[in-house]
């Protein structure tokens, strides 16, 4: 693979869009202090995933946007995108369908960066692994920046080590096993919560045993249960159907007893018809015969009277008649 073309936009001192082309050979940036040399080539190792702020000359990410002057105002978003030739096909499985390969990294401000690749949404490990692939990246050792030649001299071993293994083109291979491992520190992690899961699962398999065989006492009980009641129900439906018979038959007898004191109580309601045509004639009688009664009764009390008054007379008289004796 080989870059061909890199546009900057918004990035650090590059407000307007700005694309620099890298022809085969050697491309030279030349300018005074200040123009913008080194924010070039931080560019180009933030879009090739740098994730250190101090790396990039900044407290934090959001530093590498446009901060504004006093003539242009503050930028919200920064893009990079590095135009690669893949004509080679060398580039990883997922992205070895193009001849050329657009990878642009876009960070807004407070919300983090995206990369794409050919205008597809990736991630970070996937194009930290082009570029190793490729025996570059951000923290390369293809990039020199100024002290770097004397810092590789006086390196360590293991610093030594990686740049070998750079120069010999493994550092992909290393990148990928690293990744493997992480996997497979994962893996084992996963398998460790899995046993848990697997004791935990196991005790509550136990207590799901208990209650199944108590679910199954329980059906049988229920099945009694359920027996009983059924002949119990069976027998109260007999007697009632038994009661329902004979309240039936003593509705019966009810309704003839009814129709009997119906047919009295229309012959007594004829009778007192009949009677009560009959009785102003008695009352008239009734009248007639209690002042017959009244004249006898006063004529009873003057006989009574001169009864009494004939007998005081005739005792007086024999009084007399035995004094005159």
């Amino acid at each position: 693979m080989k870059f061909k073309r890199i546009r900057v936009t918004g990035f650090k001192s590059f407000v307007d869009p700005t694309e620099l082309e890298i022809e085969d050979g050697i491309t030279g940036v030349v300018g005074p202090n200040g123009c913008g040399k080194s924010n070039i080539v931080e560019s180009l190792r933030w879009v090739m995933g740098e994730v250190s702020a101090k790396r990039m000359r900044g407290g934090e990410m959001d530093d590498v946007i446009f901060a504004g002057t006093t003539t242009r105002p503050v930028r919200n978003i920064a893009e990079v995108s590095l135009l690669i030739d893949n004509s080679d096909r060398t580039a990883p499985a997922a992205f070895n369908d193009s001849d050329e390969l657009e990878v642009t990294r876009r960070i807004e401000r407070e919300n983090g960066s995206r990369y794409l690749v050919n205008g597809d949404e990736v991630r970070l490990r996937d194009v930290q692994l082009l570029f190793a692939d490729a025996k570059s990246g951000a923290n390369s050792t293809a990039i020199v920046s100024q002290g770097q030649i004397g810092a590789i001299i006086n390196s360590k071993p293991e610093q030594r080590r990686g740049i070998l293994e750079e120069a010999a083109g493994i550092r992909g291979l290393h990148s990928r096993r690293h990744e493997a491992e992480l996997r497979l520190r994962a893996a084992e992690t996963n398998i460790d919560r899995v046993d848990d899961v697997i004791q935990s699962l196991e005790g509550q398999l136990q207590g799901l045993k208990r209650q199944a065989r108590q679910a199954s006492r329980f059906r049988n009980i229920s099945g009694h249960i359920r027996s009983a009641e059924a002949i119990l129900l069976h027998q109260n439906w007999i007697s009632s159907a038994a009661e329902v018979d004979s309240a039936q038959n003593e509705l019966a007898a009810a309704e003839k007893e009814v129709a009997e004191k119906t047919g009295h109580s229309a012959a007594a309601s004829t009778a007192q018809a009949e009677a009560a045509e009959i009785l102003p004639a008695l009352r008239e009688a009734e009248a007639v015969a209690s002042a017959s009664l009244h004249r006898l009764s006063v004529e009873r009390d003057n006989l009574e009277t001169e009864e009494r008054q004939a007998r005081e007379q005739m005792n007086r008289l024999i009084d007399r008649a035995h004094q005159i004796e």
